[in-house]
């Protein structure tokens, strides 16, 4: 849909169906009931109602309901952050907005559905709408289960006399059984995407809920298949014993989506492409002067606007660290023979200053910085001028712009890397300012859906056709080679579900799903409880070249070993930023705890295991 349009509805709809008293279990306030009885007598208004649901999604901007930092994986065991998440430190909350805010969420939902049920107009000029309502109780669902496990289910608008208030939690197969239908409704009921009218463009289309029932199908097939109810509030419940069936499911929506030409992947910049498709604004936002029409990859967004609605969370500067990748994350990296960088004969090591960045993976080139080059900042005096030089060299840059190189000197907290992913380089784009959009459901994952299911309904294997199909498209444009079964066959220590896997975590990085990724193969502690690593400084007991390198810019030492307190790692020469010792994430951790608050409220609710 047109921005414009979209964000002056907002406001006034949410203060309709979001009005907020005092907290109550579940969040769940009385209405104004005038209000309600003129509302909803045409279909604009059910149109309008329905927008109001977009901004519900967790997207960049902060609010009261979100942080956008508790959603970029920051603190997994990819990125050198360190979080009481990933370490296993969190304690249980006395007040949880994210549970009391995702029950308003579906309140909204419920009531917009209800109000369809009652409209006496045509319902055929209402169907889309009523239909989004499903999709987004769906989305908040979902979010509750991934959060909490099984959670209560209220599908139908309650006041506070309702017994359903003081009820317990239904099991995590009910509420993904809930989710299921409603995505059936969605799918049924909204347009595909080449029916949204262009003033409509960003509404969610019939592809975009098939893409996000296929990812629910596979959270739930491999959470069954690997976890279990081992971690839920009443183990032994019924189990849906449903895997097959849902990764048959899963498989089968993403080739439609795949098979669909209305999407495709972002390749309008090379090698680059995939820097480029995460701050792709207007055409003063990269070197080829694209807008953000040229995406097709994104099937569902959080949409900004630099008039209408900026990011408004320093994006550049915090994600730069936040984001900053860990030594699992660099090594995960494929080179461009198509293996991995342990095994890779094109691997050169960590010697050098930059030997670690040839012959690899375009999207590691893409989201971090690389020693000795020169990058182009944000805002007037260092954003991007694309008249003054080539963005792939070093001449005729501006004096202003300096040769990046790692800073090991001052804060222990930097592991040497710069993460680039959803950082800016836009001369008109200052903090807080950065207006590209969010990705909440894209191709490439629809991909790399397709590839897991298959491989997972194979036993673990997979042909190379459905490799072709799906996950070597999102590696050509990574500039590596194709993924088959012929390539890993050599390496007793690579497997075809785990190249798979990681593909997800390389493709898929500071998307929201490493954790989730994590929990669902059930491997979150094996993972997150290896100390987080950094930057080589030692090869072999030799130095390595950061270790000993004079920064030719500021003309100090790039590496001071009185910095880091926690050392360097034995086995890898790397700098520890996170020792294993600290890192406890146990079974109970596969769920956030209920708050202290709704069990006060409602003594039938169980708390998650351990906690």
């Amino acid at each position: 849909m047109k921005l414009k349009y979209l964000f002056v509805q907002l406001l006034a709809i949410s203060m309709l169906i979001l009005t907020s008293c005092e907290d109550k279990f579940l969040n769940l306030e009385p209405l104004d009931q005038a209000t309600e009885s003129i509302y909803f007598t045409k279909a604009t208004d059910f149109k309008a109602a329905a927008n109001a649901f977009y901004p519900q999604m967790i997207g960049f901007r902060p609010t009261n309901s979100s942080n956008i930092y508790d959603f970029v994986d920051s603190g997994s065991d990819l990125t050198a952050g360190i979080s009481n998440i990933g370490q296993g430190g969190n304690a249980i909350p006395t007040t949880d907005v994210y549970w009391k805010n995702s029950y308003t969420y579906i309140r909204s939902n419920n009531y917009l559905i209800q109000k369809g049920a009652e409209y006496s107009g045509s319902q055929a000029e209402i169907k889309q709408y009523i239909a989004a309502a499903y999709f987004f109780r769906a989305w908040n669902y979902f979010f509750l289960l991934k959060r909490y496990g099984g959670v209560p289910l209220v599908t139908k608008v309650i006041d506070l006399n309702d017994d359903i208030l003081y009820g317990a939690r239904n099991t995590r197969y009910e509420v993904a059984a809930q989710i299921l239908s409603d995505l059936d409704m969605a799918i049924a009921g909204l347009p595909i995407e080449a029916n949204i009218a262009a003033t409509d463009k960003g509404q969610v289309s019939q592809q975009a809920a098939k893409a996000f029932k296929a990812r629910v199908l596979l959270y739930e097939a491999t959470w069954e298949k690997y976890v279990g109810d081992k971690t839920d509030f009443a183990q032994g419940q019924k189990k849906a014993d449903k895997t097959t069936a849902y990764l048959t499911e899963a498989a089968d929506l993403a080739y439609q989506v795949m098979s669909d030409n209305t999407y495709q992947l972002f390749n309008g910049l090379d090698s680059l492409s995939y820097y480029y498709l995460f701050t792709l604004d207007d055409a003063q936002s990269n070197p080829k002067g694209l807008t953000k029409a040229s995406n097709k990859e994104y099937l569902l967004k959080s949409s900004y606007d630099f008039t209408l609605l900026q990011g408004n969370a320093n994006l550049s500067h915090t994600l730069s660290t936040m984001l900053a990748p860990s030594r699992k994350m660099m090594d995960m990296y494929l080179c461009s023979d198509g293996l991995p960088f342990k095994v890779s004969p094109l691997a050169k090591g960590y010697m050098g200053l930059t030997d670690e960045f040839q012959n690899r993976d375009a999207r590691l080139k893409s989201i971090v910085n690389i020693p000795g080059r020169k990058y182009w900042g944000r805002g007037a005096s260092t954003g991007a001028d694309y008249t003054k030089a080539n963005y792939t060299t070093l001449n005729n840059w501006p004096a202003i712009i300096t040769a990046y190189y790692p800073n090991l000197s001052t804060n222990s907290t930097n592991p040497g890397y710069d993460n680039r992913k959803f950082v800016s380089e836009h001369p008109n784009r200052a903090d807080y300012q950065e207006s590209y959009d969010y990705p909440q459901i894209r191709l490439a994952e629809v991909y790399l859906i397709y590839a897991e299911a298959k491989c997972e309904l194979g036993g673990g294997k997979i042909s190379d056709a459905d490799l072709n199909l799906s996950i070597n498209k999102i590696r050509a444009r990574a500039y590596v080679a194709p993924l088959t079964n012929a390539l890993i066959a050599p390496y007793p220590s690579l497997t075809m579900l785990g190249e798979i896997r990681r593909e997800r975590a390389l493709e898929l990085y500071g998307e929201n799903s490493r954790f989730d990724d994590l929990k669902r193969w059930g491997i979150a502690e094996a993972e997150l409880n290896q100390s987080v690593l950094g930057k080589v400084v030692s090869v072999n007991g030799k130095p390595t070249e950061v270790a000993t390198m004079i920064n030719p810019v500021t003309k100090s030492a790039i590496y001071k070993s009185s910095i880091y307190t926690l050392g360097v790692d034995n086995t890898t020469g790397a700098l520890i930023m996170d020792p294993a010792s600290n890192r406890k994430f146990s079974q109970k951790h596969y769920l956030l705890p209920l708050p202290t608050d709704q069990l006060l409220l409602n003594n039938k609710l169980q708390q998650n295991p351990g906690w």
